[in-house]
């Protein structure tokens, strides 16, 4: 990813960059803040580091089709970080984050934009960190761990059918 904005964590360290304008987009400090529950929700007690990046349409298609032989742009893409054998940093990976996706979605599901987008960063790290949703109990297993983090952020269940804006 492009280096963007650092921000540091307790232990962990976020790089932030905006590959669209960041008018009505969460700022650093929201990333910052939304990682750092994740990170502690799932227990990560040893240092993180990640890099986030905001893309538009273009950007979010093009690397769901050239990753997941997907063509079209999704809400949240995961990168795992593949180190070497005996290279150990906190590096976990990158997240790519499409604020069309994020923006539309929102809407169509009736929530807050913002928890929406802290729905989708708590989402994507927990990725990053090896939790899956491609079976049915990884899935609830997953989804119950977002829940609880999100709600420590005071964000209603995203899974719940009805939301309030």
């Amino acid at each position: 990813m492009t280096p963007g904005k650092k921000t540091a964590l307790r232990s962990h360290v976020v790089h932030v960059n905006y590959g669209v304008a960041r008018t009505g987009l969460p700022s650093t400090l929201s990333f910052r803040r939304w990682a750092d529950a994740a990170l502690t929700g799932a227990k990560r007690r040893k240092p993180a580091e990640l890099a986030i990046r905001i893309v538009g349409t273009r950007e979010g298609r093009r690397l769901n089709r050239d990753y997941r032989d997907k063509d079209y742009a999704t809400n949240v893409l995961s990168f795992p970080v593949e180190l070497p054998p005996g290279v150990t940093l906190p590096l976990i990976g990158d997240l790519a984050i499409c604020a069309p996706v994020v923006t539309r979605e929102a809407v169509e599901q009736g929530k807050r934009a913002r928890d929406h987008w802290a729905h989708m960063t708590v989402h994507g790290i927990l990725h990053l960190l090896g939790y899956d949703h491609i079976d049915d109990t990884e899935a609830e297993a997953m989804e119950t761990l977002e829940r609880r983090i999100l709600a420590k952020l005071g964000i209603a269940d995203p899974y719940a059918v009805e939301h309030d804006v």
